[in-house]
């Protein structure tokens, strides 16, 4: 199984902190919980659901993001329940490649450079998904229009703020 880890130990940046800490070559990204979905193969899986009928009419299937114990979580989650959408930023654990140029699903069959695109299969396979919050219960998110696998790590989650985010 591959590790996610590198370390870069947070500091209070200078005020011209631009010219006096040096830009960093490697990040971290901490696990903060998993989902749990349908799910269990890429295949089948699907691609960008909030935009679709299903969502819009709850059809979508539901799931679950469960965040780990032990870091204050519960405290973090405050407020989050008054939000009817959130963004997950997750890490897409399964990509082990990516290329340059793919072809997408949809539209014309042909390349692509993979940032015009909404591959997955990215140098940092980092996910970013839209989904209706249907409740909290303790650190347990219920969501509603998973387009993630069972098991995929959760680095963030965010509020959805239709007027800065649309």
């Amino acid at each position: 199984m591959r590790r996610y880890t590198v370390h870069m130990k947070r500091k209070k940046a200078p005020q011209d902190h631009t010219s006096e800490v040096p830009t960093p070559t490697e990040v971290t990204a901490q696990v903060i919980g998993h989902v749990r979905s349908p799910y269990k193969e890429r295949f089948g899986t699907p691609r960008q659901p909030t935009v679709t009928e299903q969502v819009l009419e709850d059809r979508a299937l539901d799931a679950t993001i469960e965040l780990l114990p032990g870091h204050n979580f519960e405290q973090a989650l405050k407020d989050l329940a008054t939000f009817e959408y959130i963004w997950v930023v997750a890490w897409l654990h399964l990509n082990e490649n990516w290329k340059p140029t793919v072809v997408p699903p949809r539209g014309p069959k042909e390349r692509r450079g993979l940032f015009a695109t909404r591959s997955p299969h990215r140098p940092n396979p980092i996910g970013l998904s839209a989904l209706r919050l249907v409740k909290i219960e303790g650190r347990t998110l219920h969501v509603r229009g998973i387009d993630l696998l069972d098991g995929t790590p959760v680095l963030d989650i965010k509020p959805y703020v239709p007027y800065a985010d649309a």
